[in-house]
């Protein structure tokens, strides 16, 4: 019996990517279906919430979605990382009084409102007098007055309710604990298990923290490091230089940091990946109001246009797709939101602000030239042929006007591209010679939408074929219309 023929949608018209997070909103089959259809390039699985089962029904869902509508789909696993918590009260609560003196210390007794324990001895000796401890997102703001082995004594600069199992956050000091916990490495290793394409690794405070989460993750995936501690900040270059891409996450940069940093810090951290060729996402809070209302505020689409603005690779929504009322709306607004910029005129010169010079290799000046020519000449796409991926992200870098075709023999490839800008993925079988790079980068292009009789490709590939890394050649190849019709693979 003839397989059903497949769903093809046309590319998107957009090079920015959305990610959306899954949750109880959008964890059904069905909502799934509906939040790609709207614009979703990729789904976040936050391993904070929800069980194994539930994550795996969810991969499963869109593994089932790749095959419906022929185009790969990244999956992101968003590791909760390390939680720092206060411990609990007599009444469940207290009330910490403005300007008053609170105490956290090792006491295991239930607190009150002059103190409360804090069950993480690895605080205790490192923080210093004037030092900042932010509790429930910053709620309360408390500053050290003393600390020693057993107790820290802080002024409360910002009193109020304090609950049970409230998370603290350590702005000012570098908090001796690893980036990941126990729970951490049971989800990372499900996540490898089930083929998961990223690996969002949560809290990075230095460096080490990557290579720890790449020797368990065995050379499979890549890793995104999530930049929301200001001692990552200070290690910003080391950090994006071992990541595979980096996000965003303007949720604790917020928390941690005075508001008016975060912008500037959002734009340093965007070109700072964008020049290393990473791509990067910016993420939290982007359409906020849309987890109750149909629409989101004037404020929150000025932000997603500016994360585009600044050449960000994708835009992230988290509780809007996650838990609130109106996840396809959310998909549909954000995707609305990129669009428009876009076609603005002076999106191609404001995304191109940023310098990214070319490093001084043969592959990075044939990416440099592909912008070049398709400047020059009337170019329909770009096609990359790429065994990991690199040769895409340094066409990416460039943010050419033309669309990107990356064809490449890895399905894992093909998918963790689907987060870079501008690029459009599809797995194909591998190539052997010239002739059959120009002959499939022709079929390709037709089947998939991105060119008609007369159009003008441009092909970029290394030779010998299937060598990561020897981007060596480039050519400008015509279609005739035809080319489809000559073969059937």
């Amino acid at each position: 019996m003839a397989k059903p023929p497949l769903n093809r949608l046309d590319p998107r018209s957009r090079k920015v990517k959305i990610l959306a997070t899954i949750g109880p909103a959008s964890r059904s089959p069905e909502m799934l279906r509906k939040l790609f259809k709207a614009g979703a390039d990729a789904f976040r699985v936050n391993m904070s919430h929800g069980e194994h089962s539930d994550h795996e029904a969810s991969i499963k869902a869109i593994r089932a979605l790749e095959k419906e509508f022929a185009r790969p789909v990244a999956i992101l696993a968003d590791l909760q990382g390390p939680k720092l918590r206060v411990g609990k009260f007599k009444n469940g609560e207290a009330v910490i009084r403005h300007s008053g003196h609170f105490t956290l210390d090792r006491n295991p007794e239930p607190g009150d409102e002059t103190r409360v324990q804090l069950p993480h001895p690895e605080l205790f000796g490192i923080l210093e007098k004037g030092q900042r401890l932010l509790i429930n997102d910053g709620k309360i703001r408390l500053r050290v007055i003393r600390a020693d082995e057993d107790e820290i004594l802080c002024s409360a600069e910002v009193g109020g309710v304090i609950s049970d199992r409230k998370g603290v956050n350590v702005p000012d000091a570098e908090v001796p604990i690893p980036a990941l916990t126990e729970k951490d490495r049971k989800d990372l290793a499900f996540a490898v298990q089930y083929g998961v394409d990223w690996i969002g690794l949560s809290f990075v405070q230095r460096p080490e923290d990557i290579a720890e989460a790449r020797k368990l993750m065995g050379g499979y995936g890549a890793l995104c490091a999530k930049i929301e501690k200001p001692m990552a900040v200070r290690k910003l270059d080391e950090i994006i230089e071992l990541s595979d891409g980096i996000m965003v996450a303007r949720g604790d940069l917020g928390v941690e940091l005075e508001p008016q940093e975060v912008p500037p810090l959002q734009k340093r951290i965007v070109n700072a990946a964008r020049t290393a060729g990473k791509p990067v996402i910016v993420a939290t809070q982007m359409l906020e109001s849309m987890i109750e209302s149909p629409t989101p505020t004037r404020a929150e689409v000025s932000d997603v246009a500016n994360a585009v603005y600044d050449g960000a690779d994708a835009v992230m929504l988290s509780a809007e797709t996650a838990a609130g009322d109106w996840p396809e709306e959310a998909v549909t607004i954000m995707d609305r939101i990129a669009s428009q910029v876009e076609r603005d005129e002076g999106y191609k010169e404001r995304v191109r602000f940023l310098d990214t010079p070319p490093d001084a290799t043969t592959s990075d000046a044939l990416a440099h030239a592909c912008m070049t020519i398709a400047d020059t000449v009337a170019i329909s796409a770009i096609t990359v042929f790429t065994a990991s991926g690199s040769t895409a992200r340094r066409v990416a870098r460039e943010r050419p006007d033309t669309p990107m075709l990356v064809l490449t023999p890895s399905m894992g490839t093909a998918r963790r591209v689907a987060l870079l800008w501008g690029a459009h993925a599809v797995a194909t079988k591998d190539i052997g010679s010239f002739e059959e790079m120009i002959a499939k980068g022709k079929r390709m292009a037709l089947r998939h939408g991105f060119g008609k009789a007369g159009s003008k490709l441009i092909a970029l590939a290394g030779v010998p074929f299937g060598t990561p890394g020897a981007t060596n050649l480039l050519h400008v190849v015509t279609l005739t219309g035809n080319e489809l019709t000559r073969h059937s693979g």
